[in-house]
């Protein structure tokens, strides 16, 4: 059935709405796909369905062809079961609860691995019934604290989040590269381009993860590529290439010098170069100093518990790098009253003395890789106005361990060869990894095998952000008129456009509306009166279906006009040919 403008449920904008951020949720609400109910709440729109119910049928389609079973879970869950994996208290306040009647505690569902894991336990007890491929699409609900970007980070939005479940390590190889292969075709089908690259699996636990970005320069997402290899992956999974370690033997002894005024590297810097010249003839470089940063862990719990970490002077504390080490605790500020509650602590010139395990404060010190055994540095001394110079790691100071939270940059070195890295930046449109047996252990998942025992069951968690989808792939197919639909993702093949007050026109569109949907095309059929042809034209391009015909004044010399919405080519054809010509425009047979 034809949609018909004068009828359909549509109101085009021709303002930007003012929250509006990025490309994708400005022409997405003023072409009326989406309506804003509160922030990060949106009600798909009957355009905005019928693209979004089209991105939901091609992911369906590929995960039923590789041999996943759908189901549906509830949205509203019990306590019980996140209890016992631990996550109703690291979820902390991301995520929606609520009582019943009875004082019962629930939540909306930001996920579903327990459900999974539970309905797996309950019907399945033999390596028989493995290997098992299970999904659904369902709406998730998480309390996003900075919701932004339109339906890209929101507080309700739909996901198709699978799992596998094998015997063993092997099976679990076979089934997330069936996943894995699943997803290049529903991506590649879904019209954006897009970069698969290694990242952490976070909260969720497991380990081989990636994750397939789709390339976007207001993505929110950091990732690194090497031109020469190949390796590719978001910031928080880059690994450092660790230094060999310095014999330290004949290096002079760590001294402590005067440095007054000289709470920051650059002041720092300044004053080691004015006061300190080097010995080698090069000036004192801020790579040269170890910067001792203080930030404080607020776990699920509620507890808060400091952390130092140490890393070259010439970088900084990448928060979405520290964040993702230190899930599922919050890295919050280490503030003034914290200053006050660690006397040990001098602000400004914090020094590994000070840290650690056997350090005046106790708290716990991590090192950036970098800092490694030989490694001379320059750091505070804890004294006010006061460094110590050629500090030796491994000799003078050790840390509790290693951290990965330093900043990336263009141009460090490729884990993988070597080669200078390049940055780029994504949205995250699906993540797959191997869970591994964190929630069948922790929900007691287990099936006899081939010898009779009991054994636990390795599970795969594979996830595709659908509504996202809807506005990653408006961020990919958009020009400064509006909107560009990818053919199968179009809310419409067509976009018919009636123009001017004469009646044959009118009639002449309805007549090639009702011939193109009897051989199978979908129609957007612009029939307003009263309405002016500027006004039709402009809500066309920013409706953005991929093929616009034109029914107006050429019609009283038996000429229509085809617009390709992408290239923008416009050519004329014979009205008594125009449904041939559109069906072979859209790509459909005539017979």
């Amino acid at each position: 059935m034809a949609m018909r403008m004068s009828t359909l449920f549509l109101r085009t904008l021709r303002e930007d709405p003012a929250d509006a951020e990025v490309p994708s949720h400005r022409l997405l609400v003023r072409a009326g796909y989406i309506r804003r109910v509160s922030p990060g709440i949106y009600t798909w729109l009957p355009l905005g369905l019928k693209v979004y119910r089209r991105v939901e049928a091609i992911v369906r389609e590929e995960m039923d062809a590789m041999g996943s079973q759908e189901l549906l879970f509830p949205a509203l869950l019990p306590k019980e079961p996140f209890e016992a994996s631990g996550r109703w208290t690291e979820y902390g306040d991301n995520i929606f609860r609520l009582k019943d009647r009875k004082k019962a505690d629930y939540l909306l569902g930001p996920t579903h691995e327990e459900m999974f894991t539970l309905v797996v336990k309950d019907l399945y007890s033999s390596y028989k019934d493995l290997p098992l491929s299970i999904y659904q699409i369902q709406t998730k609900y998480r309390d996003e604290a900075r919701p932004r970007a339109g339906i890209l980070r929101g507080r309700e939005f739909v996901m198709k989040d699978s799992y596998s479940f094998d015997i063993d390590e092997a099976g679990l190889d076979k089934s997330y590269q069936l996943h894995r292969d699943a997803y290049i075709r529903i991506f590649d089908r879904l019209g954006f381009h897009y970069v698969i690259v290694n990242a952490m699996a976070g909260a969720m636990g497991g380990s081989k993860s990636e994750e397939f970005l789709a390339t976007a320069e207001n993505g929110e997402d950091t990732y690194v590529r090497c031109p020469n290899c190949g390796y590719a992956a978001n910031v928080e999974a880059v690994r450092v290439p660790v230094p060999d370690a310095i014999p330290y033997a004949g290096l002079p002894a760590a001294h402590v010098e005067d440095t007054p005024d000289t709470p920051t590297i650059d002041s720092l810097v300044a004053h080691l170069n004015s006061a300190f010249p080097r010995t080698d003839g090069r000036e004192w470089m801020a790579a040269d100093t170890l910067k001792n940063v203080i930030v404080m862990l607020k776990n699920p719990d509620g507890t808060r518990e400091p952390l130092a970490i140490g890393l070259p002077g010439d970088r900084e504390v990448d928060e979405k790098r520290l964040g993702a080490q230190v899930e599922p605790a919050v890295v919050e500020a280490f503030d003034e009253a914290d200053f006050a509650r660690n006397a040990a602590l001098v602000k400004g010139y914090i020094g590994p003395g000070a840290l650690g395990e056997n350090g005046t404060s106790g708290i716990r010190y991590l090192l950036d890789p970098r800092v490694v055994t030989g490694t001379s540095w320059v750091t505070g001394a804890n004294s006010p106005g006061q460094h110590v110079i050629d500090l030796v790691a491994g000799r003078d100071f050790e840390g509790d361990g290693v951290i990965e939270a330093a900043e990336v940059r263009a141009g460090d070195a490729c884990p993988s060869c070597g080669h200078p890295l390049e940055m780029a930046r994504g949205i995250e449109m699906g993540h797959i990894f191997q869970l591994g047996r964190k929630y069948a252990e922790a929900l007691d998942l287990k099936v006899l095998d081939q010898n009779g025992k009991l054994t636990t069951v390795i599970m795969g968690s594979y996830g595709i952000g659908v509504s996202r989808a809807v506005a990653c792939i408006a961020e990919g197919n958009h020009d400064e008129l509006g909107l560009i639909w990818p053919r199968d993702i179009s809310p419409a093949d067509v976009h018919i456009v009636a123009t001017g007050k004469d009646a044959a026109v009118f009639e002449a569109g309805e007549i090639l509306t009702r011939e193109l949907e009897s051989h199978g095309a979908t129609v957007l059929f612009d029939d307003r009166w009263g309405v002016s042809p500027g006004v039709k034209f402009k809500d066309s391009d920013l409706i953005g279906v991929p093929t616009i015909v034109v029914v107006g004044r050429g019609l009283a010399d038996g000429k229509i006009e085809i617009k390709d919405r992408r290239s923008g080519v416009r050519r004329e054809v014979a009205y008594a040919d125009a449904v041939t010509e559109i069906l072979a425009e859209i790509g459909m047979s005539a017979s």
